[in-house]
């Protein structure tokens, strides 16, 4: 019996005896099974299955065949089902190779309705076990006060080049209590691989997949490994999609539900990054393949990232986006910030200012049934400073003298901020005036800047990330025509999802003469 090669063209009997017994065959076949919450088992027909490339549908006794032994194969999970986890990473795929009763996927009926909570981490980093210790005690923290969550997304660089991380990167994850789907980064790779399908060996050893669908009542998420690597070159990677990925996301689109959003998670930005006459950060031919793929979907969200600043675009015509209203890329902020750089706090865990000021942290998603969204930013570390809060950090000069031309501003960071976002402040209880969106760097990582530059000895283990124009940073003139004394200056920020959000500064008036100052 041990050299029988098991087929779904066996009786169902005989099938059953192989996979009970455990003898040889791949799980190019294998059987899908749902359980009810009453304990019944049977095997579940039209429940589709992937060696990354093909894709078949189980049949009436849930069985499937005709993929590849040589690649993890994996269920696509249908909404209203879950799947068992060890820990935050679901049982939804097999390793090449994988034999006998291995190849079963087992199914639970009960997948909660309503809305659905997403927690999006990109880039932790993590390089030594220290760092791990700042994701677990910052920011998964952080996200245990936020949830609880239905879904986690990982969007790459779950490490900074050091698999052997993974284990407790992922015992962190776990306490969060939710399946997590995880995006290979550019540094998940192995860069001592001889090509780029290689290049993600220890990341689908701990992982699976690359490239994969997975679905729920409220939304479809396509997980795609989008960094190319390419050996001997500079630069080693590049952004884009190989010929098999393409077979699978091409397939998979073209008979996915409709009546949901679709959320596609991935590392690097589809916008392209590079500076004039570099070579270009994503290949705009796998690009313009993707968002023909992706037209028949009228609600579609992009999740990215990579560049460990944070920021919204809208894709059309230029960049090969051709529906009927732009495309929404969310271009998601570093769980790591700039690296896990900065002085360290009270507690030992660095500043982690991105360079484009927003803090270190992570989204959260919330999905409606029908493809309704909202999305938050949230900070790895709360502050008591009114001028701090969840959306927005303000910064302020702290005199003015009274009477002085108004050219010293308030500035505003609104961390999920967009090209139209309407920002205004006001003065004590004034009239609201608009603030204007700038694209300089924040004032309060320049100060920061300086504070490391002025220092005598080293402030932390890596200085802060030396500031860029941030895409989210608004100014406002202060009036230096009032009363001298304080002022409080406060400002609003109108999010799409969240609603008004606030904040508050002040600055003092003084009077000046060739004496010094009064009060």
């Amino acid at each position: 019996m041990s050299s029988i090669h098991c087929r779904s063209f066996m009786p169902a009997a005989l099938a059953a005896l192989c996979l009970s017994t455990g003898v040889s065959f791949a799980c190019d076949t294998g059987r899908v099974v749902g359980t009810q919450p009453d304990g019944h088992s049977a095997g579940l027909a039209g429940v589709r299955v992937s060696d990354g490339r093909n894709i078949v549908d189980t049949d009436a006794d849930g069985w499937y065949h005709g993929l590849s032994s040589d690649a993890p194969v994996f269920v696509i999970k249908p909404a209203g089902w879950t799947l068992p986890r060890q820990g935050a990473n679901p049982a939804f795929w097999r390793a090449a190779g994988s034999r006998g009763a291995a190849c079963t996927f087992t199914l639970q009926a009960g997948e909660a309705q309503g809305s659905l909570d997403v927690a999006v981490f990109a880039d932790p980093q993590t390089g030594t076990e220290a760092e791990v210790g700042y994701y677990d005690r910052a920011v998964v923290e952080a996200a245990r006060a936020a949830g609880p969550f239905g879904l986690g997304l990982m969007l790459g660089d779950v490490t900074n080049d050091d698999p052997a991380l993974y284990p407790l990167i992922d015992r962190a994850t776990a306490r969060l209590h939710a399946p997590w789907l995880h995006a290979a980064g550019n540094h998940d790779l192995d860069f001592d691989a001889g090509d780029d399908e290689g290049s993600t060996a220890s990341f689908r050893a701990a992982y699976g997949p690359e490239t994969y669908a997975w679905e729920t009542p409220q939304a479809n998420v396509l997980v795609l490994d989008n960094v190319i690597y390419q050996p001997g070159a500079r630069p080693a990677y590049v952004g884009g999609l190989r010929e098999d990925q393409f077979a699978f996301v091409e397939a998979y689109l073209a008979s996915a539900p409709v009546d949901r959003l679709l959320v596609v998670a991935a590392h690097v930005p589809w916008f392209d990054t590079a500076s004039a006459g570099a070579p270009e950060t994503m290949r705009s031919a796998d690009r313009a393949r993707l968002f023909a793929a992706l037209q028949r979907h009228p609600r579609v969200l992009l999740l990215t990232g990579h560049r460990h600043t944070q920021q919204h675009v809208r894709h059309d015509a230029a960049s090969g986006w051709h529906g009927a209203t732009p495309l929404h890329e969310y271009n998601v902020g570093a769980v790591s910030g700039a690296f896990w750089s900065g002085a360290p706090d009270a507690e030992g865990i660095p500043d982690a200012t991105m360079a484009d000021g927003t803090p270190n942290g992570f989204a959260t998603l919330r999905i409606e049934t029908g493809g309704a969204y909202r999305l938050a930013w949230h900070p790895a570390r709360a502050s008591d400073d009114p001028a701090i809060t969840q959306a927005m950090a303000l910064h302020a000069p702290r005199v003015l003298r009274q009477g002085a031309y108004p050219a010293w501003g308030v500035y505003a960071n609104v961390y999920m901020g967009q090209a139209d976002t309407r920002v205004e402040f006001r003065v004590g209880d004034g009239d609201w005036a608009p603030m204007r969106r700038v694209e300089r760097a924040d004032p309060r990582l320049l100060l920061e800047n300086a504070r490391d530059d002025l220092a005598e000895t080293l402030r932390g283990l890596d200085r802060s990330p030396e500031a860029t124009p941030s895409m989210h940073l608004w100014r406002a003139a202060l009036p230096t025509d009032r009363e001298v004394g304080a002022h409080v200056v406060e400002v609003r920020a109108f999010d799409p999802w969240q609603g008004e959000q606030r904040a508050r500064i002040s600055y003092r008036l003084d009077r000046f003469d060739n004496a010094g100052s009064e009060r």
